[in-house]
């Protein structure tokens, strides 16, 4: 890794490069934000839980950026106390920030609180702006735990007086893998009809969108990928890239909401999970379109790299 420099603070550093803090460095989401960054020449600091986790590729051909960051921040962002100085002489904090899997956290404790701690620290150290990522369609969303977490931050960020923008993405290309691994298996299930549209955007360009945010004066802006399909499509795609006839089943959406609704005892981990698969299937989530990645494309790229 190269040897951390930081500029004084309130100074840009030579050629206009600027210091970035990226939150949520080892998703998906925010590896190319990262590999983006460096490829425009700013400097770059990553706060991760596990720096050993940026030495090997991300999933859903996300890269590995260990060699790519300037400095790497180990801390918690449930924890205030991990994150002393996280925000010291940084210009740009852009936040990719989301609950994991394994985190055991709670969606509050992460995308609400821990996004606000880091705007608490922002604030205290001058960062000129913050960069969030959001959700498309938040408004409609808005019984998703997730989505109340994050719009929550977003109307504290909104009321803070720091510049910033919310990124608002229809969805990305690594949510779409899953309609691959079912056409592997040889039949894919959609709720409902599948006649809804979507514009998925790749991690890659989406990152574009997020460093170019830096330079934007726009508060908000949503943003998909370059091409827009229904869910029918989506699966029809999938069955071209691994060469089978496309056996596609339509639930139907009575049959699904009940399915979903006795999970809720059980686990509201995957409650919420169907709530939120039923209501996407059912809206358009179609945003202006950015970007020159297609999923055929995607498709392709990780059966090869599954091969």
């Amino acid at each position: 890794m190269r040897k951390s420099r930081i500029y004084p603070n309130g100074e840009l550093g030579k050629e206009g490069v600027l210091r970035v803090l990226v939150a949520g460095a080892s998703g998906y989401l925010g590896r190319f934000i990262a590999e983006e960054l460096k490829a425009r020449g700013h400097w770059i600091r990553v706060l991760v839980r596990d720096a050993d986790a940026l030495k090997v590729p991300g999933r859903y051909l996300a890269p590995a950026i260990h060699g790519l960051v300037d400095e790497i921040f180990v801390g918690d962002v449930t924890k205030p106390n991990t994150l002393e100085h996280v925000c010291q002489n940084i210009d740009v904090l852009i936040s990719a920030l989301g609950i994991t899997r394994q985190s055991g956290a709670s969606h509050m404790d992460v995308d609400y609180q821990g996004n606000k701690n880091l705007l608490h620290l922002a604030l205290q150290a001058s960062v000129r702006k913050f960069i969030y990522v959001h959700v498309f369609n938040a408004s409609i969303l808005q019984f998703l735990e997730n989505v109340q977490a994050k719009q929550k931050f977003v109307d504290d960020l909104q009321g803070s007086g720091m510049a910033h923008t919310v990124l608002c993405p229809t969805g990305f290309f690594s949510d779409m893998t899953e309609f691959l691994q079912m056409a592997k298996k040889g039949r894919v299930y959609l709720i409902g009809d599948g006649i809804s549209r979507i514009n998925p955007i790749h991690g890659a360009d989406l990152a574009k969108v997020c460093v170019d945010a830096i330079a934007c004066d726009v508060e908000e802006l949503s943003v998909g990928g370059p091409v827009t399909y229904t869910y029918q499509q989506i699966a029809e795609t999938a069955f071209s890239a691994v060469k089978r006839p496309p056996v596609i089943w339509h639930l139907p959406m009575g049959m699904i909401r009940t399915a979903v609704s006795l999970l809720y005892p059980f686990s509201r981990r995957l409650y919420g999970i169907g709530r939120g698969l039923i209501a996407l299937m059912q809206i358009d989530s179609v945003a202006p379109e950015s970007g020159t990645h297609t999923l055929a494309q995607y498709y392709e790229q990780i059966l090869s790299a599954e091969f």
